[in-house]
């Protein structure tokens, strides 16, 4: 992929470059890296080049945000005339009568959607399988691109779109990010849409962007929350920012790359902002307890709307009955959530952004899970992934970073955390990290 969203953008508003030659040129590279690594879930050839054509078409393209941008729909979110199968032959096969909210607003902005990506079954797993296929990392097929936004993930490192949409309930955005070595951003609570097409698993779950540049995933972002002033990035100075290497949960090993990024990036920041070391006070029981329990209750409400239950894997059908009894015993509202965010707002009363690891080991293999049980899928994605889900439970933004490559040639990543209302300032910090320490956009 040569260009990114914003020139892409640009060249269409001049007239340079016609929305139906960008997506042409989409549906060529989707059709040469689908069969590695089984990104997309329906490819929209004949749909997306007439959208194409009538973005050309459009009066006002001059002004349009997003115009004749290629873009990929994570498939847990309604797009009119697809189905919506969210991973899962339980779910029906009829296609959407409307769009999605966060959809409409794309297209309004002038994006094309080519078609939407692979899911783990109902977006339960840090890892892309399911009925419909293995999804691998374009930095490493033998390794999985994340999840379960792990379609979109691989959709844009592979270099056939420059965007894509993708949610994130327990770090669904932000894993395949660091997986992958892209930009992700999951926007405070209520900052973007989350809709009816999709339960938000307690309020923890949030549409937001990935993308290989902080500019694009700025752009996206801007359209997703209605906000067209977000897409200028604003360069903070004299930021109060925490760096950590601690994991949340108790005897979770961080490997050296990843822990290393953290405080690399940390040191780059030093000249501009005030940098220091410090942890927040992770409760005992968040991952094990208060996280179980938002995470199986909200997974099970999911899948009360699929037309037939018994037609899941076997790991997830055990993940519902696990949310059920959640459910049943008055579990699905922990109490550990309430000491976890008086515990944040405590941490932040003297810090702007809390930087971490994006990811505690490297990605886990590309393999179908699905055939190892709820147990072994359990631990795999509680050891390589315990970041992200902390900042779901309390509805606070959150990003990944890339941070350069390990001695593997492996991208790694940082996470960038920040009070609700701080998505701005996290996208331009963000920015200056782009700029200290440059990455490289695809493979």
């Amino acid at each position: 992929m040569e260009h990114t969203a914003t020139e892409i953008a640009a060249a269409v508003q001049r007239g340079t470059l016609t929305a139906r030659t960008a997506t042409e040129q989409a549906l060529h590279r989707i059709e040469q890296t689908q069969p590695a690594f089984n990104a997309w879930q329906v490819i929209r050839h004949d749909a997306a080049l007439a959208e194409a054509d009538d973005v050309d078409a459009r009066a006002d393209r001059g002004s349009l945000p997003l115009a004749g941008v290629p873009i990929a729909i994570k498939d847990n979110i309604a797009v009119a005339g697809e189905p919506m199968r969210d991973g899962s032959l339980a779910t029906i096969a009829t296609p959407q009568s409307s769009d999605h909210e966060i959809v409409r607003r794309l297209r309004a902005a002038g994006a094309v959607i080519v078609g939407l990506t692979r899911v783990p079954e109902l977006c339960v797993w840090g890892a892309t399988d399911s009925a419909f296929g293995v999804t691998r990392n374009p930095w490493n097929p033998e390794r999985t691109p994340g999840g379960s936004s792990g379609g979109s993930a691989a959709a844009v490192s592979s270099g056939a779109v420059p965007i894509a949409h993708g949610n994130d309930g327990m770090g669904s955005i932000r894993i395949p990010a660091a997986c992958c070595g892209l930009v992700g951003l999951k926007p405070g609570l209520g900052v973007v849409p989350v809709g009816e097409a999709q339960t938000s698993w307690g309020g923890m779950s949030e549409n937001g962007p990935l993308a290989t540049t902080v500019a694009d995933a700025a752009l996206m972002f801007s359209v997703m929350a209605d906000n067209p002033g977000a897409a200028q990035l604003i360069e903070p100075s004299a930021l109060r920012i925490a760096v950590s290497t601690s994991a949340p949960g108790p005897a979770t090993p961080v490997a050296h790359a990843w822990a290393e990024a953290a405080r690399r990036s940390a040191d780059l920041l030093r000249a501009v902002h005030v940098v220091r070391s410090a942890t927040p006070r992770y409760p005992a029981t968040l991952m094990s307890t208060t996280a179980l329990a938002l995470w199986t209750a909200g997974v099970a409400a999911d899948a009360h709307a699929c037309t037939d239950i018994s037609q899941l894997e076997r790991r997830n059908r055990v993940h519902v009955r696990i949310g059920d009894v959640v459910y049943r015993r008055g579990l699905s509202h922990p109490k550990g959530r309430e000491v976890w965010r008086r515990r944040a707002l405590d941490f932040f009363t003297d810090t702007d952004v809390l930087i971490t690891p994006a990811l505690a080991q490297p990605p886990i293999k590309s393999r179908r899970w699905s055939e190892r049980g709820w147990l072994t899928s359990l631990l795999a994605n509680a050891r390589y992934a315990p970041f992200a889900a902390p900042w779901n439970m309390v509805g606070w933004p959150a990003m990944t970073v890339p941070a350069g490559l390990d001695n593997h040639g492996q991208p790694v990543c940082v996470q960038l955390v920040g009070r609700p209302g701080s998505e701005r300032t996290l996208l331009g910090l963000a920015a200056q990290l782009e700029q200290l320490q440059p990455w490289r956009r695809t493979p």
